[in-house]
């Protein structure tokens, strides 16, 4: 991410993601399902119900590959779903493509 010119903020777990969401309010998020704290969809949930952080977009990055989890995370608002593994070259027009989606509906 760092050498397509894009800043990122780490965090170690869910809690610390939703925090750090909240705090420095990203253009965009990228989030793993299985993590220590909270899981990925926790996040999504605690991050629509936030008035300031909900519209920014949410891509789920995981390694959960079956059908049901894709499902959940996209009926819960999740904007993209990509399987590890994957292509930096998938990745970066996913967060491309959401960022222009973003942008044009400000």
């Amino acid at each position: 991410m760092e050498l397509s010119n894009y800043s990122v903020i780490a965090a170690e777990n869910g809690i610390a993601g939703i925090e750090q969401a909240m705090q420095n309010s990203p253009d965009l998020i990228i989030c793993d399902i299985t993590m220590p704290v909270l899981d990925g969809f926790g996040v999504l949930e605690a991050i629509q119900k936030d008035d300031t952080a909900k519209n920014i977009p949410f891509i789920f990055l995981t390694a959960k590959s079956e059908q049901r989890d894709l499902q959940t995370g996209i009926a819960m608002g999740a904007d993209d779903y990509i399987v590890k593994s994957f292509n930096g070259t998938d990745l970066l027009n996913a967060i491309d493509k959401r960022l222009y989606k973003r942008d044009i509906t400000e």
